[in-house]
């Protein structure tokens, strides 16, 4: 039996596992990655986890039970800390770092970083951009869609573009 065979078997084993146990369709790299692993690899918290979809680039560091969803992007080029508890929900962006004076100047200034933090047992919903330098308090609430430009404290909710307190 080759190869291709073997891993369409094994895919075909995975997909009918998953959608019997849980009811969802999974991106071809979730059925062979684990993403409590993946996690663990990445230095996360106990019991967090992390999609196999996810892209994370440079120092990201996340607490205990963090839940990370499919499809997101964690730049931690300027440095990204995720507290414990928290969820984060599919499409969500944030980042450490911007290239916005280096591309006006043409190539002339350098890109931009600034440490990014959210506190612990946040919720950040789907599809948010979160841009560098941000501080999320403890048991803040993100509202989908939102781009959060600015800090807000501990038990903020906030939503809308630029994200207010709602």
């Amino acid at each position: 039996m080759g190869l291709a065979k073997v891993l369409r078997r094994f895919l075909r084993f995975r997909r009918n596992s998953i959608k019997s146990k849980f009811n969802r369709v999974l991106p071809l790299g979730d059925y062979f990655s684990d993403r409590w692993e993946k996690a663990r690899y990445l230095g996360f918290g106990k019991g967090s986890s992390i999609y196999d979809s996810s892209l994370v680039l440079g120092n990201v560091l996340v607490g205990e039970k963090t839940w990370i969803g499919p499809f997101t992007l964690l730049d931690g080029s300027g440095g990204l800390k995720i507290g414990s508890n928290c969820s984060i929900s599919s499409g969500v962006q944030i980042y450490s770092h911007d290239s916005v004076k280096w591309a006006v100047s043409g190539g002339q200034e350098q890109y931009e970083y600034a440490q990014t933090e959210i506190g612990d047992n946040c919720y950040i919903g789907p599809n948010v951009i979160i841009s560098k330098g941000v501080k999320l308090g403890n048991q803040c609430i993100v509202g989908a869609n939102s781009f959060v430009n600015a800090s807000f404290p501990a038990g903020s909710k906030i939503a809308g573009n630029p994200a207010k307190l709602v």
